[in-house]
C-alpha cells in the first residue's frame, strides 16, 4: 500500500513503537501502541503494512495488507491514517484490486493526489432522497415481473451457476445506455469468473463507463475483506460528482465467509455457523451506504445489487436471511427453472421488491396486475393438466398463451430491452397480434424491434407515440390493435409469415 512516507518518518511523527508478540496467519499480535485506534493504518519495519483489526487491552490484532513476512520482535510504527484509496475519473475503463493496482494493462500502482477513506457512516436521513426512478435491467422478466428503483439495494440469490452473472451484466448494458457509471466488484472468485467479467468489461459499448475491482480467492484474506469497501467508496465518488450510479457486489456470502475466518483466527467468540456476532454490523453498514442522496439540487443514486449464493436453493440460509432483512427485495435464481432452459432462470413467485413498484407508471402497475393474476392462473392451470383431465377451449388457450409468454422471457444472454420495445411486444403476444410462424421466430423479431427503435429515430419516435405512460393495459392493448400491421410492417417483416 503506498503512503507517502516511511517507517521512521512515521515512528518520529507518532512516537509510538510496537512490536509483534504473535503470528497467526494473517493476523499479526501488536503491544506497544497505545493510541492505536480500529481501522488505523500501521507499517512494519520492513515497509510493509496492515490495518487495526481487534483491540483488546495494549495488543492490537492486525490485519496483514501484503505478502506475510513478519517475525517476533519486528517493530511497527503507527501512521495515524485510516486506510484510504486513490480514485478518479480515469479509472473509468479500467480493473483494479483493492489496494490501487491494475488488473488490466500494465501493473502498475496507482498514485493519486485525490484519495478516499474506503471505512465511512451511511449517510443521515436528511442527505437521502425519496427513490423515484425506475431502474431498467433490459431483461424483461425483471423489468415487467419483478421492477426495480434507482436507489434501490436488491440482493440477488441462487445456486452457483444459475445464470446470476449473466443477468448482472445484461443490467450494466442496460444501465450503461442510460448513462450510469457501473461498478462491478467481485469478491474472492475464482480466477476463470473474473477474466469472463473482465473480457466483458473491454467491449467499447461499456468500457468507458465501467470499473471492476476484484480479488479472487488466491488473493490475501486481507484484500478480499477490503474488496467490497473499496467498490462502494468509488460509487460514492462518482455519484458526488453528479453521476447515478450501479454498483454490483459478487457476492457477499464469500465475503462472510472470509470476514468469519478473520474474525476466528483473531480470537472473535463465534456464534451461529461460526459466524461473528457483528457480521449483521458489516454488511448493513456496507449496504446503507447506498441509496438515493442530495447532490446540490438534485438527487443521484447508487443502486446496489448485492449478490449471495444459495446451496442446493436454500434461501433460508443465515447470511441470505441476514442480508435479506437489510434489503429491500431480492431476485431468486432457481436452479430448476435453469435446467429447464429459462433465460434467465427468475423465479418471479419467490422473488420480491419492496420500493421499485412505487416509481413505475400507470401503464406499468396495469400491465404488471394482468400478467401477475394470468400467470398465477397459468400455474394451477400447469398442475391441472398433469392428472391428465380433458381441458376446455379456455385451459387451452391460456396454455398457448402461456408459451408464447414464455418464449417472450426466454431472454438471449448479453441482449437487452428497450422498456417501451418490452410493453409494445409483450402486447403484440398478448393480444395474439403475431402469426404462429411470428411467434416460433420470436427471438428473431425482438432482436428487429429493439434494434430499429435504437439505430432508426423515426422508429423510436412512432414506438414512444403509441406508449403512454398515463394510459391503462387496456389502452395499450387497443392502440398496439389498430397498428399491428403497421408496426410489422415497419420492421420489414411479411404479415403472413
Amino acid at each position: 500500500m503506498y503512503l507517502g512516507k516511511g517507517f521512521d518518518s512515521y515512528l518520529k511523527e507518532n512516537k509510538e513503537v510496537g512490536f509483534v508478540e504473535s503470528l497467526k496467519e494473517p493476523m499479526v499480535g501488536i503491544n506497544g501502541l497505545p493510541g492505536a485506534f480500529l481501522g488505523e493504518v500501521v507499517i512494519f519495519e520492513n515497509g510493509s503494512t496492515g490495518i487495526i483489526f481487534s483491540l483488546e487491552g495494549l495488543l492490537c490484532e492486525v490485519l496483514a495488507l501484503e505478502k506475510y513476512n513478519f517475525s517476533i520482535g519486528d517493530r511497527v510504527a503507527r501512521t495515524g491514517k485510516t486506510l484510504s484509496v486513490p480514485i478518479g475519473e480515469d479509472f473509468l475503463g479500467g480493473a483494479y484490486t483493492c489496494l490501487g493496482k491494475r488488473l488490466t494493462g500494465k501493473l502498475e500502482r496507482i498514485h493519486k493526489s485525490e484519495r478516499f477513506p474506503i471505512f465511512k457512516t451511511p449517510p443521515d436521513f436528511p442527505e437521502r432522497a425519496p427513490i423515484n426512478e425506475p431502474l431498467l435491467t433490459g431483461v424483461s422478466k425483471v423489468d415487467l415481473m419483478v421492477p426495480l428503483g434507482k436507489g434501490q439495494r436488491e440482493l440477488v440469490l441462487g445456486n452457483r451457476k444459475s445464470g446470476k452473472t449473466e443477468f448482472l451484466l445484461q443490467a450494466i448494458m442496460a444501465q450503461i445506455e442510460e448513462g450510469s457509471v457501473c461498478i462491478y466488484v467481485s469478491v474472492g472468485k475464482n480466477r476463470s469468473d473474473i477474466l469472463d467479467v473482465l473480457d466483458f468489461a473491454q467491449q467499447p459499448s461499456v468500457k468507458d463507463s465501467m470499473v471492476v475491482v476484484a480479488s479472487s480467492a488466491s488473493d490475501l484474506p486481507g484484500d478480499i475483506y477490503l474488496t467490497p469497501y473499496v467498490g462502494m467508496t468509488m460509487a460514492e465518488y462518482f455519484k458526488d460528482k453528479g453521476r447515478d450510479v450501479l454498483l454490483i457486489l459478487d457476492d457477499l456470502s464469500i465475503h462472510a465467509k472470509f470476514y468469519r475466518e478473520l474474525s476466528l483466527v483473531s480470537g472473535s467468540f463465534p456464534g451461529r455457523n461460526s459466524y461473528p456476532g457483528d457480521i449483521f454490523f458489516i454488511h448493513s453498514q456496507l449496504l446503507e451506504r447506498a441509496g438515493n442522496f442530495k447532490v446540490g439540487e438534485n438527487s443521484k443514486a447508487i443502486t446496489c445489487l448485492a449478490v449471495a449464493e444459495t446451496t442446493e436453493g436454500d434461501i433460508s440460509g443465515y447470511i441470505q436471511t441476514n442480508l435479506m432483512s437489510m434489503t429491500d427485495g431480492h431476485l431468486f435464481f432457481d436452479e430448476e427453472l435453469f435446467n429447464a432452459g429459462s433465460r434467465p432462470a427468475v423465479n418471479t413467485f419467490l422473488s420480491v421488491t419492496r420500493v421499485g413498484k412505487q416509481v413505475q407508471s400507470r401503464l406499468h402497475h396495469s400491465l404488471h396486475r394482468e400478467l401477475l393474476g394470468f400467470l398465477n392462473l397459468l400455474k394451477k392451470h400447469r398442475q391441472f393438466i398433469h392428472f391428465g383431465a380433458e381441458i376446455s377451449e379456455g385451459v387451452k388457450t391460456s396454455l398457448e398463451t402461456g408459451e408464447r409468454l414464455d418464449k417472450f422471457f426466454n431472454q438471449e444472454p448479453r441482449f437487452i430491452y428497450p422498456l417501451n420495445v418490452q410493453y409494445v411486444l409483450f402486447t403484440m403476444i398478448w393480444g395474439g397480434f403475431v402469426t404462429k410462424g411470428q411467434v416460433n421466430t420470436l427471438k428473431f423479431l425482438s432482436k428487429r424491434m429493439s434494434d430499429h427503435y435504437r439505430d432508426k429515430t423515426d422508429f423510436r419516435e412512432y414506438i414512444d407515440g403509441i406508449v403512454q405512460e398515463d394510459m391503462s393495459f387496456n389502452d395499450l392493448l387497443s392502440k398496439v390493435a389498430q397498428e399491428k400491421d403497421n408496426i410489422i410492417n415497419f420492421l420489414g417483416i411479411d404479415k403472413n409469415e
